[in-house]
């Protein structure tokens, strides 16, 4: 089923006796397991109608009782499994006949971040109607994904402001949520959010240092980058996020670099990454002012500084050599 779908279900009531909701993004996982939660039972009926267990520590008999035994007081029962991935061999076996023949009362829902998708039981739990896989959202993903909550509360937000939320927050789906619900607070009765409004958000935020640190970088202004570095590592920034915004700035630098050496014009690298027009001039400029040796040896770098600080490297070393040798003209 979609996400579609399942909204279609809960608007018009019509819900599936089994549901499986999985996969890489536990945040969507949660909302939706929390949304049918709300709507497949009365909310006064609730500590009668709806019992929630946890893999690791139930058993299948647990499940299987509650799961047939008829609600009081209400059309249905709600029974959530969470961390589903962790259910024991011998209880996954236990709960096969049930799926071949649920209770048309009951509404039980597995939910599991990562389930082993070749053993019998999850290869028959998604061949229910109510399986929901919730992918990863890569950055391409992230600009509808903010359109679309945006519109949750009512507003808009312009393809800017969509851009660089994105890259401040990255695909941190619950902080992105967050943001989103701040700015449309922020921005009162006006239709839609722009850039000006995200920066108001998020200025003293540490993502929006991240973000001043991939442009004085792309600059290779060294006085600017090396201030802001210190600047982030003094409030307590993560040297691995760091890494990931400066990974995700210069990719999309080095795509625009190989572009321009085929001989591209910034208005069609432009639309063919699906640049806004608010960025794509400083990229372009950023983009001219590396080479492709310089751009695959700052990814060496940056696939260095990362393997470093995870094994034990200082944080402050390897951070400021990269800011240092990227700014200076020192990658090789």
């Amino acid at each position: 089923m979609t996400e579609q779908e399942l909204e279609k279900q809960i608007q018009t009531g019509s819900f599936s006796p089994v549901y499986f909701f999985y996969g890489e993004e536990p945040f969507l996982v949660e909302r939706a397991g929390r949304r049918l939660m709300e709507k497949a039972v009365d909310p006064a009926m609730k500590d009668f109608n709806l019992n929630i267990y946890y893999g690791a520590d139930c058993k299948g008999t647990e499940i299987l009782d509650t799961s047939q035994t008829l609600p009081m007081f209400a059309e249905r029962r709600i029974v959530v499994v969470k961390q589903a991935d962790k259910l024991p061999a011998a209880t996954q076996e236990g709960l096969l006949p049930y799926l071949a023949n649920p209770c048309p009362e009951t509404c039980l829902l597995f939910m599991a971040a990562k389930p082993d998708l070749r053993r019998k039981f999850f290869l028959e739990l998604k061949k229910q109607p109510g399986t929901l896989e919730f992918k990863k959202l890569y950055d391409n993903k992230l600009g509808p994904f903010i359109s679309s909550e945006a519109a949750v509360h009512g507003k808009k937000i312009d393809g800017a402001g969509a851009e660089m939320l994105s890259f401040m927050v990255g695909n941190n789906l619950q902080e992105l949520v967050s943001q989103i619900e701040k700015a449309a607070l922020y921005i009162g009765s006006r239709p839609v959010i722009g850039i000006d409004d995200v920066k108001a958000i998020v200025s003293q935020s540490k993502s929006f240092t991240a973000f001043e640190l991939a442009r004085f970088m792309g600059e290779k202004n060294l006085p600017k980058a090396l201030a802001t570095l210190q600047s982030m590592l003094q409030n307590g920034e993560e040297a691995i996020m760091i890494l990931g915004a400066l990974a995700s700035h210069f990719r999309r630098i080095w795509r625009i670099r190989e572009l321009l050496d085929q001989k591209m014009t910034p208005a069609d690298i432009g639309k063919q990454l699906k640049i806004n027009a608010y960025f794509l001039g400083e990229q372009v400029t950023q983009a001219k002012r590396y080479t492709v040796v310089e751009l695959e040896a700052l990814f060496e770098r940056l696939y260095r500084g990362d393997v470093g600080i995870k094994t034990g490297a200082s944080s402050v070393t390897v951070l400021q050599g990269l800011v240092y040798d990227a700014c200076a003209g020192n990658l090789k």
